[in-house]
């Protein structure tokens, strides 16, 4: 698949239903903290790629683990799709001017207590990565052809508090995606391959 097939399948495709184990997310209470990303899709030596980092393990939400750039609502930020640039070009230094938001998925209610509204882009030209080691340990990409084969993506439930939740994982070679990232990647993929 290349940009072109990308943005249309984007485009055209009807977002797929959310399977009937996400209807216990609905229960997370309503007093969730903001928080916007950026799906980033960038195409690399003719093959596009998701970007994701590894969070350091001096933050306290979510240490360690792999996310899209993105963050926290501001105060400042005119907007949520305004915060998932500012924060991409904070974390990776991918320029907001480097980039063309194609749209926007539903946003994902977390049981850490975040509500993540997850916008599609791609980037226009390549880029030099220069992260911030405050916010960033690692920049890698994942070929988004991998993604897209429905074997790379696990679910399983968990349960907390006696309410039941889906969470996704998917291995990619030395990393561990899992949680909201593996969520909203998991249906990115569903949307593109749905008819």
């Amino acid at each position: 698949m290349d940009l072109v097939e990308f943005k249309a399948r984007y485009s055209l495709n009807t977002l797929p239903e959310l399977d009937p184990i996400h209807s216990d997310l609905d229960q997370i209470e309503a007093n969730l903290r903001q928080a916007a990303v950026l799906i980033a899709i960038h195409e690399i030596n003719n093959q596009l790629h998701v970007i994701l980092t590894k969070r350091p393990t001096h933050l306290r939400a979510h240490p360690g683990q792999i996310s899209f750039p993105g963050g926290k609502v501001e105060q400042a930020d005119i907007s949520y799709q305004a915060t998932a640039l500012r924060e991409a070009q904070e974390e990776i230094g991918l320029l907001s001017t480097n980039v063309e938001v194609i749209g926007a998925l539903p946003a994902h209610k977390t049981f850490t207590g975040f509500e993540i509204t997850p916008f599609v882009a791609t980037v226009k030209q390549s880029f030099v990565p220069v992260i911030d080691p405050g916010e960033v340990d690692e920049y890698f990409t994942v070929p988004l052809s991998f993604l897209l084969k429905r074997y790379h993506r696990h679910t399983q439930l968990y349960t907390r508090k006696g309410l039941q939740y889906p969470v996704h994982f998917i291995p990619y070679k030395q990393h561990f995606i899992w949680g909201a990232t593996a969520a909203m990647i998991d249906l990115l993929c569903r949307h593109l391959s749905h008819n």
